[in-house]
């Protein structure tokens, strides 16, 4: 694929400090291993540069600031804050005892006041929300909001012991053109068993590929066991339930193009000079292409000018690229390249099974 000049960073987009003017984006943080990185985006890069920049202003004196505000507003905290009376909370009760369970680091991304100013600016006009993601993976507890309108969102993440450990609040836009708009070709899960939709849907509460063109129906799927990905050491690839299982070719089609040779990274570690990683492009014809990336290192099993048939091998799934755990991104579009061809809806055989974030689905046959 032809890179150059194009993302030289996949930045996870829950995995760094945003900061906005007024309510469009709050703040979040969370550690690399909590939240799933997968390909990054090119168009991207000069928004999320910003953001970043923008958030790592908060200057000493705000961080001192913050730390008496905390002082001043603990004894008005009462009230433990959870997942499920979090929303209620932030439209009717003490914004203090949600600012009082931010993490350490959530905290150091704005004061007290600032929450306040923003949440209240955010809230104008919301009268109802809507349940959207109720997701637990790896000892963090999300879940995600649209107001009545469909317009804002609310994400906010917590720890087992109840620390809000990342919290986004941002304006929500949706394509109804392309939403519409299905592949031709119908395609089975290139996987066998049964596997987790980590990011996956039409909107960005539920797949954070949607803001971007190339990437917009994009799929990252994990295989989870008791809400894990992974058992024993988090940074060993042989823990993840994911790493090493075999793919399959999606659907009938001629390998375009192929990389082999990018190491799997140690999980929290990723790769930004190799965003997709080790991959396979599939030509199924009528314009649509397959792209399978974050492939094990020396696993692919085709080359390029090989005719498939659905269910071919074609390699293993890894941990290599711009990639911060074992997993599968898959999508297809109108073109070969992952960077500017343009992301397509994707017609699945099982019409039953729903690809959105949170949901359990179910691969070839075992």
């Amino acid at each position: 694929m032809n890179r150059e000049g194009q993302l030289k960073s996949e930045q996870n987009t829950h995995s760094k400090l945003q900061h906005r003017r007024g309510w469009k984006v709050l703040a979040i943080t969370l550690g690399a291993c909590v939240i799933l990185s997968a390909c990054g985006n090119s168009n991207s890069i000069t928004s999320d540069e910003a953001e970043q920049q923008s958030a790592e202003q908060t200057s000493n004196n705000e961080t001192s600031e913050n730390s008496n505000q905390e002082q001043n507003s603990s004894s008005e905290v009462s009230t433990m804050v959870t997942p499920d009376n979090f929303i209620d909370t932030l439209m009717n009760g003490s914004k203090d005892a949600i600012y009082s369970q931010f993490s350490p680091e959530l905290k150091g991304t704005l004061t007290l006041e600032q929450f306040k100013e923003a949440a209240n600016q955010f809230l104008e006009g919301v009268e109802s929300w809507e349940l959207v993601v109720d997701a637990e993976m790896n000892q963090i507890t999300e879940h995600s909001w649209k107001d009545q309108t469909g317009t804002k969102g609310v994400q906010v993440y917590f720890s087992e012991e109840n620390q809000i450990e990342g919290l986004l609040i941002q304006p929500l836009e949706t394509f109804e053109d392309t939403d519409a708009k299905f592949t031709k070709t119908e395609f089975q899960f290139p996987m066998k068993g049964e596997w987790y939709v980590f990011w996956g849907g039409n909107d960005v509460l539920s797949n954070y590929h949607y803001a971007h063109e190339t990437q917009r129906y994009a799929l990252d799927i994990v295989r989870t066991q008791n809400n894990s990905s992974y058992q024993g050491e988090a940074t060993a690839n042989e823990n993840y339930y994911a790493f090493g299982e075999p793919l399959y070719a999606a659907a009938d089609g001629t390998v375009v193009e192929i990389k082999n040779d990018i190491p799997d990274n140690v999980p929290g570690v990723m790769n930004p000079e190799e965003p997709a990683g080790n991959y396979v492009v599939i030509d199924h014809g009528n314009g649509e292409y397959s792209i399978t990336g974050h492939i094990k290192e020396g696993s692919v099993s085709v080359k390029k000018g090989d005719k498939l048939k659905q269910g071919d091998p074609i390699g293993e799934l890894g941990n290599s690229g711009n990639s911060s755990e074992a997993h599968l991104h898959f999508q297809v579009s109108d073109g070969p390249d992952l960077f500017t061809s343009h992301s397509i809806n994707i017609r699945w055989a099982d019409q039953s099974q729903q690809f959105t974030r949170g949901n359990t689905i179910q691969g070839l046959p075992e």
